[in-house]
Formats: C-alpha cells, sequence, structure tokens
C-alpha cells in the first residue's frame, strides 16, 4: 500500500493584494486629478470628503490583506485525517468522524468548474463543513486528495421525498 505524506494547501491571498492595490492606485489617480487639474494646489484636496472614504477603502483592504496574512490559514489532508490550522488554532476531522462527504457545485455560485466545493458532514455536528476549492493553492491536488479520501468515507444520500419541516405543521 502506497504511504501519503501530509499535503498542505495554504489559502489564497491574490483577492487581497489586487483589491487593495486597486484601491491605492484609485486613491492616487483621484488624488492626483483633483489636486493638479481641478485645484490646482494640493493643501486643497485634504478637505474633500471622497478623498477620505478612498483612504478608508484603502486601510480597511490593507488591513484586511495583513489580517489574511497573519492568520496563515491552510488546509493539510494526511492519510485519513483533514486538517484545518491558522495560526491560532488547529482542528482535526479524521475519517471515522465524517458523517458523508460531497465534492461538487455549489448551487447559487456563477463560477467555473466542475468541482467548487467539499461538503462535510460530521457526526454529531448539525451543520456541514464547506470548503471552497478556488480559495486555496494547488486546486487539482485539492480535489484529488479530497477525492482520495471521499473513497473512505459515504456519499451524500438525498431523500427521495422531502421531510415535512417545521414550518409546515
Amino acid at each position: 500500500m502506497e504511504a501519503h505524506h501530509e499535503k498542505v494547501f495554504r489559502y489564497k491571498l491574490d483577492f487581497y493584494y489586487v483589491s487593495a492595490l486597486i484601491y491605492l492606485l484609485t486613491l492616487v489617480a483621484y488624488g492626483g486629478i483633483r489636486g493638479s487639474f481641478v485645484e490646482k494646489e494640493f493643501r486643497y484636496v485634504m478637505n474633500d470628503p471622497i478623498l477620505y472614504i478612498i483612504i478608508f477603502f484603502v486601510l480597511m483592504s490593507i488591513g484586511s490583506l495583513i489580517l489574511n496574512y497573519i492568520r496563515n490559514r491552510r488546509v493539510v489532508v494526511a492519510e485519513n485525517s483533514i486538517t484545518f490550522k491558522n495560526r491560532f488554532h488547529e482542528r482535526v476531522l479524521h475519517t471515522k468522524e465524517i458523517e458523508w462527504m460531497h465534492i461538487g457545485r455549489e448551487r447559487f455560485v456563477q463560477t467555473s468548474g466542475r468541482f467548487q466545493v467539499v461538503l462535510i458532514k460530521l457526526k454529531g455536528r448539525r451543520r456541514a463543513i464547506r470548503i471552497r476549492i478556488g480559495r486555496y493553492e494547488k486546486e487539482k491536488e485539492l480535489i484529488h486528495e479530497m477525492e482520495r479520501i471521499a473513497q473512505h468515507v459515504p456519499k451524500r444520500k438525498r431523500p427521495r421525498w422531502s421531510k415535512p419541516r417545521f414550518t409546515d405543521r
């Protein structure tokens, strides 16, 4: 039997880098256009409320980038466990704790790709854990590892008839 080592998949920070860069470029462009073409001096630009709104967005995007960089989120897939790690916390899911596992699309998300999400339902837990594949590096390898673990876990069973809900009474 082939031995699998732990494989680490880091959380992508691309979105945070791009948003911080776009807001920063917007700030520079707005300040440059407003200061040089409209007011002819930069001291009048500091009284502009739109500039303060753009500065707020720049600070929030840089703050979220720094926060996510510090958190250092990652998923570690081992032989028979999935570990969710960040700098401050670690959660290990063994295959014997998993009630069912589903790999597929998200219903209301319009992104391309056949495999967008992995749903993991744990025994004794009401809600399923959702792993969005596109948010991690090495997406194809992550899918391959999740499919390998899914072979040892029951599949999601869809009820043929929906049972009455609380509001149906």
